[in-house]
């Protein structure tokens, strides 16, 4: 038994050996290395193959004597490796081979994701192709050298297709397999030989007079025939991407149709999202600060500005940082599904209530039960008995639609038994995600169909969320966030965060340089106290009205015009003119910041919600209070796209909503997103906070900017009072010192008066404010530093005793 124990300790020690990191990593880095050294012997080959073919021929690579002579730079082994590959392999085209392998090599690494499928699909085509073509077309230059450039491969398979096909034949396989590979490769092939063949003269057809009856034919062939005629059918739906049970598989009670619907994800291999690509830009019509010749000629010169220049290396993070959830092979459980369908049947007869036919849709969460019921059967007296039907069903609590919006049904919300998590892997690996074209998409979760929900922070354009504590709002914010991380590039985007709490936007400290926003004097990227709070609500006012001003001179309507101006050189960065991020302003806890400070907080975010849109910067604010102090008539005017978790009443429900539904949720993520009139049911996507703290990692070990994205200084309280022509006799006690530090430092910086004093912001505004009145700097210039005036500290001195 012992001797057993010690051999299954072994075995275990032994899997655990080769599921490591460290061996993964190993192995990948042989092979990185090996591929290179491959790269190394057949590039070689090409100069010192001539000379070293009568030592090697007839060598295998386990040849061991030694060789003398041998003139490849790797050696003998990469003399007799370059042969092999090169004149017996493949030719030229093993390079293909060699960078499968490398890539292979960053995948086992996890330096780099690859779908190694695809990649050893695609590379496996190219190198036949290439080997055929190469030999083809190059066979007779090379025919007197010691090498095959298409390898011992192409050679025969070109001299088979030419003896049975013809030099021809040869030539139009290899180029339909080009236009089928660069087919596959490019969107833009397909376009451009249609385009080729368009332009042939054009056949005028004559079209026949007997078409237009055989479609009038084949349309009353499919024509369903009336009720009457028909005896009832069971209802069998055949849909590509659902699977039906058609209702012979359950039990049902009189003459009741009934059908399931199990809504398949759109699963596929998670995707690794590369970089966004510079597409074209459109030219607007007219030039703003340059002619069109000048403009042409920089654009020609210097070519469309490129805004992640500065960070080309960045990599967008991989899916492989999020937990993936095995949960495909979930079975529905039918009996549940019979079992509900009969109560919810049984329930409405009770009461006198006859139905034609349900159907159920089974969601993640949610099975959402459509009914029809008889003719003349009111609405209103089903959606009395929700209370009924749910104590019938034993449910946490069903939400009735009545009527469904756009669809003759009632639509019965039933919670499912058995729960699946939505994990966030899913949804940044789906196809709707990752071919989106939305500027900032946010990925929120699925709905009852099992579709992945997105919505385009632009176009909503400031998002409210509310729910009560612990039923996921904190993991919606991270959901949004982390959606918009895979998509978009430091440059591209900014993050203003606010966190009253202090501990839910902490683990994204670790991406200040790259993608947050503060005030210059700002010690902590996440903003936790009040006053900043007040401070950086109102600079982000002064930012917009900035950016308002620029789009004012550039002559745009909002800043996607303004940046594609901006990007084709039409726009003067000696103007002032900038390429402008957008900026993503998250407040976690809204209602803690309204009973602190009140009007003060709320006037700054009204106004950002009212024009901000146009200039790029957007909003999410989230409560647990979601009260009709907190959530006042001006925020909800402001907030035209809602998000409601699970709320205690309904009272709380109609402040959020504007009608219930909210306190009918089943909490842990369950939520409605609200838009005009339109409200829609999703289960959030779960990212967990070791899945965020990966992600922040793997973007702060990038490089970054020097530092965070710094908005417009703004000086409050008091200071903003002060008059022009205030009384310099009046002047702080530490104003001569202040002014000796600004002319030493040459930076008229409040904040580094504030840190070399340790004094309050606010003292240190009124001391800026001092100095600007005395003429010693010059007026605030958004987040730059004000000019100073006085060039050593002699002038500053005889300035000083002149002010005496």
């Amino acid at each position: 038994m012992q001797q057993k124990s010690n051999t299954q300790q072994h075995l275990s020690g032994l899997k655990q050996f080769f599921k490591s990191d460290s061996t993964y990593f190993v192995l990948g880095l042989i092979f990185l290395m090996f591929s290179v050294y491959a790269a190394i012997a057949i590039l070689s080959f090409f100069y010192t193959g001539a000379a070293d073919q009568s030592r090697i021929e007839g060598l295998s690579l386990f040849h061991l004597d030694r060789v003398d002579g041998i003139e490849n730079w790797t050696g003998t082994r990469g003399a007799i490796l370059g042969n092999i590959l090169l004149n017996e392999g493949f030719g030229v085209a093993v390079i293909f081979l060699l960078l499968f392998l490398f890539f292979t090599g960053l995948r086992l690494m996890k330096a780099k994701y690859v779908n190694l499928l695809k990649y050893f699909i695609a590379c496996s085509v190219l190198t036949i192709w290439t080997s055929l073509a190469a030999s083809f077309f190059f066979g007779n230059l090379f025919k007197d050298t010691a090498i095959y450039i298409g390898g011992r491969h192409g050679l025969e398979l070109s001299e088979i297709m030419t003896l049975n096909l013809g030099v021809s034949g040869t030539f139009l396989i290899i180029l339909l397999v080009f236009i089928i590979i660069m087919i596959f490769t490019s969107p833009k092939t397909i376009p451009f030989i249609r385009k080729c063949f368009t332009s042939f003269p054009k056949i005028r057809m004559i079209k026949p007079k007997w078409k237009s009856k055989q479609k009038n034919t084949q349309y009353q062939e499919q024509e369903e025939p009336s009720p009457e005629e028909v005896e009832p059918q069971p209802v069998v739906r055949k849909d590509p991407e659902k699977t039906i049970i058609p209702e012979e598989t359950a039990k049902s009670i009189g003459d009741t149709d009934f059908e399931v619907i199990i809504p398949h994800a759109d699963e596929q291999e998670p995707v690794f999202p590369l970089p966004p690509e510079q597409a074209s830009h459109p030219l607007p019509p007219a030039p703003v600060d340059y002619d069109r010749d000048e403009a042409d000629n920089l654009l020609e010169k210097l070519g469309i500005f490129d805004p992640t220049s500065d960070l080309s290396k960045y990599q967008l993070p991989s899916v492989d940082l999020l937990k993936k959830y095995n949960q495909a092979d979930t079975q529905v459980d039918m009996d549940e599904q019979n079992n509900n369908k009969n109560r919810i049947i049984q329930t409405l007869e009770n009461y006198g209530i006859k139905i034609k036919s349900i159907k159920a849709t089974v969601g993640p969460t949610v099975t959402l039960y459509e009914i029809v019921p008889e003719d003349g059967i009111r609405i209103a007296k089903i959606r009395n008995l929700e209370d009924d039907i749910a104590m019938n069903l034993a449910a946490l609590g069903i939400r009735i639609i009545a009527p469904m919006p756009g669809k003759g049904t009632i639509g019965i919300e039933v919670p499912n038994k058995d729960p699946q998590i939505v994990s966030m892997h899913s949804i940044i690996s789906s196809r709707k995600y990752q071919e989106s074209t939305c500027e900032l998409p946010i990925a929120l979760g699925r709905t009852i169909t099992n579709e992945v929900f997105m919505v385009d922070l632009t176009k909503l354009p400031h998002l409210l969320v509310a729910g009560a504590t612990g039923q996921g709002k904190s993991v919606g914010l991270n959901a949004a966030v982390t959606s918009l991380l895979y998509k978009k590039h430091p440059a591209e985007l900014k993050f203003v965060l606010i966190d009253p709490k202090m501990v839910e936007f902490t683990i994204y400290s670790a991406i200040e340089k790259h993608f947050l926003a503060k005030l210059p004097d700002a010690e902590k990227p996440i903003i936790t106290d009040f006053t900043k709070v007040i401070y950086t609500l109102n600079s982000l006012t002064r930012e917009m009205d900035d950016r308002y001003e620029l789009l004012e001179k550039a002559g745009s309507r909002n800043v996607k015009e303004y940046n594609e101006k901006f990007v084709t050189r039409r726009l003067n960065p000696m103007k002032g003119h900038k390429f402008m991020p957008y900026i993503v302003v998250i407040i976690d806890e809204f209602g803690d910041l309204i009973m602190t400070a009140g009007k003060e907080i709320e006037q700054p975010i009204a106004r950002i919600a009212q024009k901000a849109r146009a200039v790029g910067i957007h909003m999410i604010i989230a409560t647990q209070r979601p009260t009709t102090n907190i959530i006042t008539g001006t925020i909800k005017a402001n907030f035209p796209a809602r998000i409601a978790f699970r709320v205690i009443s309904s009272i709380d429900s109609r402040t959020i909503l504007d009608g219930q539904g909210a306190n009918q949720l089943i909490g842990r993520g369950d939520m409605l997103f609200f838009q005009g009139s339109d409200m829609t049911r999703v289960q959030c996507a779960f990212v967990d906070t070791p899945e965020v703290e990966r992600i922040s990692k793997f973007i702060g070990n990038q490089p970054s900017y020097p530092t965070a994205f710094l908005l417009p200084e703004y000086i409050g309280g008091d200071s903003e009072k002060l008059p022009d022509d205030f009384d310099l006799s009046e002047r702080d006690p530490l104003f001569e010192e202040a002014a000796q530090l600004i002319v030493a430092h040459q930076q008229g910086s409040t904040s580094l008066i504030q840190r070399k004093f340790s004094i309050g912001y606010n003292r240190a505004g009124r001391l800026m404010d001092q100095l600007e009145n005395a003429g010693i700097v010059g007026p605030t210039q958004g987040s730059k530093p004000r000019d100073v005036y006085i060039p050593d500290e002699y002038q500053l001195k005889q300035k000083l005793d002149a002010m005496q």
